[in-house]
């Protein structure tokens, strides 16, 4: 590990312009490249007092043994050289997407004699023209079938083609008019070039003048009483517009757009494109990355900007970008986006309207593709047993833990404060045994606390029911013993190996307190603290921090969010019931239709709580015992202040059956 400060250039040395940086270690090796508007500026943030870099920067500064740089003119010819440098020497510490090019793409070799229509993978060709990429082949191969009726353009390899010239017949698609058979000379390369041209321009977006001109052609053809060319024509105007429904219209002003979305975590990130053309989605293609440099979704998006279009050029860059969060020098990124289009780009966050919605479901399919990732990798056998290994290893246990039990605690500015406990057995969530707990032993805001309390009472319950049967079985019958459908005990009848607080430091120093309170020892604890994924331990000063690539993490990682999502499921559940309760319920003998009719009466409960005890039993049904009752019961709930919206600041009217919101 080599000390910054060894390497480190002498203020005067760096110039204060635009350029590209490259950190190498000690083998000169290149493991990271940037781009700054001052290199002077930038660089010497990489310089400063290693407890104020962020883990990841640590990392490379102390992996590197040196660093250098280029000047450049101009913050476009920065991107363009950052981009070429990652590319060239692949740095370790940059987030690079992994590589997308199994998609497949429909393409037309235009640079051949006679272009030809096929599926295509791998990287680009020049002189050939791409659309898609595709989530399936067959979906290519759906869409050509139907378009050769209008388009018969060649879609035979090289030797076939060949083949056929040599025989002077042409393949059965010629024979079905799904081919115009220029092997044998019925269409000139002139007039087949042209075909494919006209097929391009229809896939790009220009469909309408296609379908206008083989209606004209066809309404032509029927007041000749052509009628058997009139019925090919209509078939073949059938066949694009089957063509087109395969693409539904999603923005209705035909815009040539690509939208980019980012879903990520602290590990990792997932990128989602569509490739939106004449309004319609023609394409779509995602990514997955891990997060090797601190970087944010400005940050993310300016990586995928450059992996995208690097080394695209005009209409294959479209007009219009939407993405989630601008990058840092917009200007710079939009200008060199031009330049590879050769007219002008815009970049931008859509805000409202259509634009925002299709933004909003590429930004669910990044997240479902970020899950379906985790969800991969936490299902298969292999990755499971070496994560529960490599967490062993990591906390020091004597074997892999098999259950892992992870509480977190969740509130709403010190209300309604309460916990979760997830269970996942062989790295698998256990739904069936997660439980769910409201914190009783004091009021107010200390996550402290509420892990201790929620500890010692899940595990008090474990020892009840173990003294009690002297095996670990469970329910609430002291009398039976319930078992759940695989015939083994319910409720907290199993202790773990291992428990995981979703916290750092204090949360496990408590959870641990908790355990020893109850002469437990032999089960492990741990914290998995959110900000930087560290692993605490009971009576250690340092965090263990495991590798960004370990199998290990990722569970610990998995389980602490689902403890996470679980808690928030559960405090949002009680806030709304909280919400939805009247004061009125705590009136014995109130149905809801005595209930409904005082509100009815009397206009909100604020009124009603001012009346007299004659005026409510002026409500029909209402007895002189029930108004009594009634008037303490609001006495007791009489708030000592208005209420606030918080997020507004708008005072709370109490205007029906006790809603406070």
């Amino acid at each position: 590990m080599a000390d910054p400060s060894s390497y480190r250039p002498k203020p005067g040395q760096i110039p204060d312009s635009p350029g590209v940086y490259r950190f190498r270690d000690e083998h000169r090796r290149v493991i990271y490249v940037g781009k700054a508007k001052s290199l002077r500026q930038r660089l010497a943030s990489y310089f400063q007092d290693l407890a104020n870099l962020h883990p990841r920067t640590r990392t490379m500064v102390t992996t590197a043994a040196s660093v250098e740089w280029t000047v450049v003119s101009t913050e476009v010819e920065a991107l363009q050289l950052e981009y070429s440098w990652i590319k060239e020497f692949d740095p370790r510490f940059n987030v690079k997407y992994r590589d997308d090019k199994s998609y497949p793409y429909l393409a037309v070799t235009l640079n051949e004699e006679f272009p030809r229509v096929q599926v295509m993978r791998g990287a680009k060709r020049k002189g050939v023209r791409y659309f898609g990429p595709y989530g399936q082949a067959w979906a290519i191969r759906e869409t050509v079938d139907l378009m050769l009726r209008v388009f018969p353009v060649r879609t035979c390899s090289a030797g076939v083609f060949r083949n056929h010239v040599q025989k002077g017949r042409p393949c059965l698609l010629g024979y079905i008019g799904k081919c115009s058979a220029p092997c044998v000379g019925r269409v000139t390369p002139q007039e087949h070039r042209e075909l494919a041209e006209e097929f391009c321009d229809f896939m790009a977006g220009r469909t309408g003048t296609y379908i206008r001109r083989l209606e004209k052609q066809m309404m032509a053809a029927a007041e000749e009483m052509e009628y058997e060319k009139a019925g090919r024509l209509r078939d073949d105007i059938e066949a694009l517009r089957r063509a087109l429904e395969k693409n539904a219209v999603v923005l209705a002003d035909a815009t040539d757009a690509d939208l980019i979305a980012v879903a990520q975590d602290e590990l990792e990130a997932a990128v989602q494109i569509f490739h939106v053309r004449g309004g319609r989605v023609r394409g779509q293609r995602g990514w997955v990355t891990d997060k090797v440099e601190n970087v944010d979704t400005a940050g993310l998006v300016e990586h995928a900007l450059q992996q995208l279009y690097g080394e695209e050029s005009g209409d294959a860059v479209p007009k219009e970008v939407l993405v989630p969060a601008l990058p840092e020098d917009t200007d710079a990124v939009t200008q060199w986006l031009s330049g590879r289009r050769g007219s002008a780009v815009s970049l931008r966050v859509p805000q409202r309207g259509d634009k925002k919605a299709l933004m909003e479901t590429v930004e669910r399919n990044a997240l479902q593709a970020l899950g379906l990732h985790k969800t991969r990798r936490a299902s298969d056998l292999t990755t499971r047993s070496r994560a529960l290994e490599e967490i062993a290893e990591a906390l020091g246990l004597d074997s892999a833990p098999l259950r892992v039990e992870c509480f977190d605690i969740s509130h709403l500015q010190g209300e309604d404060v309460v916990a979760s406990m997830v269970v996942f057995e062989d790295g698998l969530a256990r739904k069936s045994e997660y439980r769910r707990f409201q914190i009783k032993g004091f009021e107010g805001q200390d996550d402290v606390r509420s892990m201790h309390e929620v500890i010692t009472r899940r595990f008090k319950r474990y020892l009840a029911e173990k003294d009690r049967t002297g095996e670990w079985i469970g329910g609430d019958d002291p009398g039976h013993e319930a078992k759940d459908e695989d015939g083994r005990p319910k409720k907290f009848a199993y202790p773990p190996q291992l428990v995981v607080v979703d916290g750092g430091q204090p949360q496990v120093a408590a959870a641990k307190r908790a355990l020893d309170e109850l002469g437990i020892d032999d089960v492990a604890v741990c914290g998995l603290a959110k900000r930087l994924e560290e692993v605490w331990l009971p009576h250690e000063d340092d965090p263990v921090v495991l590798p960004r690539s370990s199998e290990g993490l990722y569970l610990l990682q998995r389980v602490r969010d689902t403890a996470h999502d679980f808690a928030i499921r559960y405090q949002r559940s009680k806030r709304s019931k909280r919400i939805r309760t009247s004061p009125l319920d705590a009136v014995p003998g109130l149905g809801d239709t005595r209930k409904q009719a005082l509100i009815k009466h009397f206009g909100s409960v604020k009124r009603l709580r001012q009346a007299t005890i004659e005026q409510i039993c002026e409500v029909p049904g209402m007895g002189r015992k029930t108004a009594e009752s009634v008037v303490v019961a609001l006495a007791r709930t009489a708030p000592s202040a208005p209420a606030v919206n918080t997020a507004t600041g708008e005072i709370i009217e109490e205007n029906d059956g006790g809603s406070t919101a």
